[in-house]
């Protein structure tokens, strides 16, 4: 009697994946080492954006997308805030906007010059005061211009008018524990969040309402990654995403 061996064949055996050239790369960054969640950059058909280490406050660097190579340490920085960056996100509507969250308890609103920065950016368009404690996650609206998402670690997610520094809707009550992300729908009307207690709710800005909720199966992790809230015949999402769908468990 023969055994024989059977070993799943795949199409990808024989691809090999090359380096990028040390020229094709930003060399010599300080990416900022503070302890928070981040992807710690963002990018656009423009820019990459890049959280910085700085002393005296926080501040994050814009680079123009063909500027590879090694980046020189005095190279100008956008550095309005006095505690250190811990989201960006370009504005999905203007490449030259770009929306900052601080440990300082504000968010920050930036215009950068055409062709990148020549100077340090140290004023900001606008300034959103509403966050008792450091916010750490930024979200601009997909659809709706100058509508801006800030969730902080007072539990509080704040929807601003950025064109007027107005809060449109400010959420209370809805989040007992720490805010880890934030997803809008695609078109805007309900956005997602998961939670340090384990759970993700999809919810409706306008009426300050849960709309539903549900414990993340097998979610064995205290965090996660990303969540994501995409309709029934949506696109398949990355690896290692969270994804919730309209048919979830009636909020409580």
């Amino acid at each position: 009697m023969s055994f024989r061996k059977v070993v799943r064949q795949s199409k990808f055996r024989h691809v090999f994946g090359q380096p990028v050239k040390t020229e094709q790369c930003y060399d010599d960054i300080r990416v900022s080492r503070v302890t928070w969640d981040s992807t710690f950059c963002a990018v656009n058909p423009s820019f990459v954006a890049i959280i910085v280490e700085a002393s005296g406050g926080g501040a994050f660097l814009v680079l123009p997308l063909h500027k590879t190579g090694r980046i020189d340490k005095s190279y100008p920085t956008v550095c309005g805030h006095t505690g250190p960056v811990l989201d960006i996100e370009w504005c999905p509507h203007n490449d030259h906007v770009i929306a900052s969250g601080s440990e300082d308890c504000t968010v920050m609103v930036w215009q950068v010059p055409e062709g990148g920065l020549s100077q340090p950016l140290t004023e900001p368009v606008v300034v959103l005061e509403g966050h008792s404690k450091r916010v750490g996650i930024i979200s601009w609206h997909p659809t709706a211009r100058n509508v801006l998402l800030s969730a902080g670690c007072d539990n509080v997610v704040l929807i601003w008018n950025v064109g007027t520094a107005e809060e449109l809707y400010r959420l209370e009550g809805l989040h007992p524990d720490l805010i880890y992300s934030v997803s809008w729908s695609r078109d805007g009307s309900r956005f997602c969040t998961a939670c340090k207690d384990k759970s993700v709710r999809v919810i409706d800005p306008r009426r300050g309402t849960v709309v539903a909720v549900s414990t993340a199966p097998g979610w064995h992790h205290p965090r996660v990654p990303r969540v994501l809230l995409i309709p029934p015949c949506g696109p398949a999402p990355h690896r290692g995403a969270l994804v919730l769908r309209p048919h979830l468990v009636p909020g409580r």
